[in-house]
């Protein structure tokens, strides 16, 4: 990494994202942005192996490079799932763990093999080759990837590439990439869906039933050179607690405490349940394709997410005359909420696809937070449930990223195809917090600032990679992608005085290489290395707020983390003899990872968790996957597919590290990496018109604390391992009508991943199409 200069010049890159907003006439947006896709057949037969293993990927953009990866269809999914939200495709892929903590979860972030729930930055996701990640941030709130613009049905199917060993991708990718590819329709096709889920939550003193209902409907048509189709949904869920409120000891003359510890084993006495969710969650997405010539094609994508929600809280104490009582605890006042939120995406795709020697390709993005407010009070009532009339209200409104990408492809001769691209992005934080008299209601205008943080980053990249068969057998593919980053306008309010943060830039070269071994068409073995920067998100750099019951303390000195990855990957397809269509492989994998950007919760006056990101001098991750699908096992229509995956996360170094208690973090377990991940799924198809589904999840141990002093399982705040077990069944009444019906967490497994998860959760839906 190298210091250009003390004050960085944004003309070059500004320049070039105002021409990619000028282009979607600056209209705003947050919320998922999903934008055409290659053509994809809809008549096709998709249901093939529920998990498909391979190295053969049609349906990947042609820029992508041939590291191991791993897809599922969009149909074989809506057969085999039970799945109310677009995130739930990625469910059973290998080494791939999904934080969903409640239907409509708005935070839902993945975990990869090297790295955990707590890492939203460091994998990218795309649909129809728009990102869709939300790079302002490297968090379980607001960097969650945008999935609400991708409708479930109109998924062809998802592709996961694994590791930083494409040029085309930035540094970001070390957890890798997931490709959402959706349907172009080729002739009118319409359908309905009607989703219920009831989940059977116990825990502590909450015992409650809780209902998510779904209406989903999908249209779309080619009229000549003309595409254009339109999604929406709505759904209305309630949710299990997301907290629960804790305090040192028990209310002096109340009744009804829960005795408990907290993750480290100090005391946190369980008074009550907060984060109770009731969402009306709405979306609805254009998207408008037209053929400018058999070889250019230009898409449009419009999408706007609306969430209207309100958390509540419920308290376990009772005073002397058995009256409930919140004691004074401000546990319960951060517990309780309402949330308004107003998206907007658009995306603009040019591309050409002419088999030829040349193809280019130019996608511009543009993602704003329309309206985005938290209204919250500030406590509550010595006796009684009541809560004071005054607040605060924190803000989004504003915030915003674009993206623009030009790609362009030689094919110089059959063994030999040249890719480069040119990416520009910036990210707008904007987050002010205001008290108000009246939390409830009321204009914030003209009320005094109690925090804000904000400020700006910019990337401009330049990358190009060879593939080149050189031998039959063999083909190696080198790159490289040369960036510049910066950040600046930084500025942090907090406790009545303000801090202009500096200005800072980097710039970095990350070299790639692939090299591919097929010595005939049932083995793939491929090597491959990847060095990868990834720069500190505009949040952690500057935001400073309160989400729920934790805050958030910015850090604008971070450096960027650099990442040395490799790994080798043996697969085996079986195309005849008695284990026909299936497919195993095995890969090796190592990731180095020096000033790595790991965020902390430690608590404030013993009850207040604060989070802050901080640089640990170095980790690395090691391990092992191994990975299976077979069709007609034993009996014909019974298929399997599978994955175990074991990883040795270990801090190398952290010499800053600093314990009261004398612990240390060297030789200690990477926070938010489990040990074991296994994932095993079995569909059996009797006939055409049914599929039964029983599928398995396992996760294995984990902490939070870079220390590992985080022992104690089990209670609110600890990362627990796991083994859930879910069922679907798919059932086609008609030609245009399916009935789905599931339960998710058959077990019912009681874990919390700092949030306590969704307990017995009982699905069913009916499909309608054309």
């Amino acid at each position: 990494m190298v210091c250009l200069s003390r004050r960085p010049s944004r003309r070059p890159l500004t320049a070039a994202i105002a021409l990619g907003v000028g282009l979607l006439g600056m209209v705003p947006s947050t919320s998922s942005l999903a934008a055409p896709a290659p053509d994809v057949d809809s008549d096709l037969d998709l249901a093939t192996n529920p998990i498909v293993i391979t190295a053969d990927r049609p349906a990947l953009e042609k820029y992508a490079a041939p590291q191991t990866s791993v897809g599922v269809t969009g149909a074989t999914v809506m057969e085999t799932q039970n799945v109310l939200d677009s995130e739930d495709a990625l469910k059973y892929l290998p080494s791939l763990f999904l934080r969903k903590r409640n239907n409509g979860d708005t935070q839902a972030v993945l975990a990869t093999r090297t790295w955990g729930v707590n890492s939203s930055a460091r994998t990218l996701v795309y649909a129809d080759d728009v990102l869709i990640s939300a790079l302002i941030a490297n968090n379980n709130t607001i960097g969650a990837p945008r999935w609400g613009l991708v409708a479930p049905e109109e998924i062809a199917r998802v592709d996961v590439l694994y590791g930083p060993y494409s040029a085309a991708y930035a540094g970001n990718s070390m957890g890798g990439v997931v490709q959402i590819t959706t349907r172009t329709p080729e002739k009118l096709e319409a359908d309905a869906r009607q989703s219920e889920a009831v989940q059977s939550f116990g825990l502590y003193g909450t015992h409650k039933d809780l209902v998510t209902s779904q209406t989903s409907a999908h249209i779309g048509d080619r009229m000549g050179r003309f595409t254009w189709s339109l999604s929406a949904n709505y759904q209305n869920s309630d949710s299990q607690p997301l907290s629960f409120v804790t305090n040192g000891k028990v209310p002096t003359g109340t009744s009804g405490t829960f005795l408990a510890l907290n993750k480290t084993g100090a005391v946190a006495d369980v008074v009550g349940a907060s984060g109770l969710l009731h969402t009306q969650m709405a979306n609805a997405k254009l998207k408008l394709g037209y053929d400018l010539s058999p070889v250019w094609r230009l898409n449009y994508t419009l999408g706007y997410w609306q969430n209207d929600a309100t958390s509540d809280v419920q308290t376990y104490l009772r005073d002397s005359a058995g009256a409930a009582t919140f004691a004074g605890l401000s546990g319960f006042a951060s517990g309780k909420y309402s949330l308004w939120q107003s998206h907007l995406a658009q995306s603009v795709t040019l591309r050409s696809d002419s088999k030829g020697p040349w193809d280019a390709e130019v996608t511009v993005s543009h993602y704003q937070m329309l309206d985005d407010i938290q209204r919250t009070p500030t406590g509550v009532s010595a006796n009684g449930t009541n809560f004071s009339a005054a607040g605060r209200i924190a803000r989004m409104d504003g915030t915003n990223w674009t993206n623009v990408d030009a790609k362009a492809l030689w094919r110089t001769t059959p063994s030999n195809t040249v890719s480069a691209g040119l990416h520009a992005d910036q990210y707008e934080l904007v987050n002010p917090t205001y008290n108000t008299a009246t939390w409830q209601g009321g204009s914030d205008q003209g009320q005094s600032l109690y925090s804000s943080g904000r400020g700006k980053t910019q990337t401009l990249a330049l990358w190009a990679q060879d593939e080149w068969t050189f031998l039959p057998d063999w083909t190696v593919t080198l790159g490289g992608r040369l960036e510049r980053w910066q950040a600046f306008d930084g500025y942090n309010y907090s406790g009545g005085k303000g801090v202009e943060q500096p200005d800072t830039e980097r710039g970095a070269f990350s070299p790639k290489a692939t090299l591919t071994w097929t010595p005939d068409t049932d083995w793939h073995v491929t090597a491959s290395f990847g060095e990868a920067y990834r720069f500190p998100t505009v949040s952690e750099l500057y935001q400073l707020v309160q989400t729920g019951t934790t805050y958030t303390a910015p850090n604008a000195n971070l450096k960027p983390e650099r990442v040395l990855s490799g790994e080798l990957a043996v697969e085996r397809a079986f195309t005849d003899g008695p284990l026909a269509g299936g497919r195993v492989r095995l890969s090796l994998f190592q990731e180095n990872t020096r000033d790595a950007l790991i965020a902390q919760t430690a608590f404030l006056t013993g009850s207040t968790p604060v989070s802050y990101t901080v640089n640990v001098d170095e980790v690395r991750n090691r391990g092992v996957e191994l990975a299976a699908s077979q069709q007609d096992v034993l009996v014909k229509g019974l298929e399997l597919s599978g994955s175990v995956t074991y990883v040795d996360s270990t801090i190398l170094s952290d010499p800053n590290f600093a314990s009261s208690a004398g612990t240390t973090a060297t030789g200690k377990h990477v926070p938010y990496v489990p040990d074991w991940r296994v994932t095993l799924a079995a569909t059996y198809r009797p006939d055409e018109q049914w599929a039964f589904t029983v599928a398995g999840r396992y996760s294995g141990k984990q902490y939070s604390t870079l220390d590992n002093t985080d022992s104690v399982a089990k209670v609110f705040g600890a990362f627990d391992s796991f083994l859930v077990a879910d069922v679907h069944i798919n059932y086609k009444v008609l030609d245009n009508l399916t009935l789905d019906l599931g339960v998710d967490n058959l077990n019912d497994e009681k874990y919390f991943l700092y949030h306590p998860f969704p307990g017995r959760t009982f699905f069913g839906g009916l499909k309608v199409s054309l």
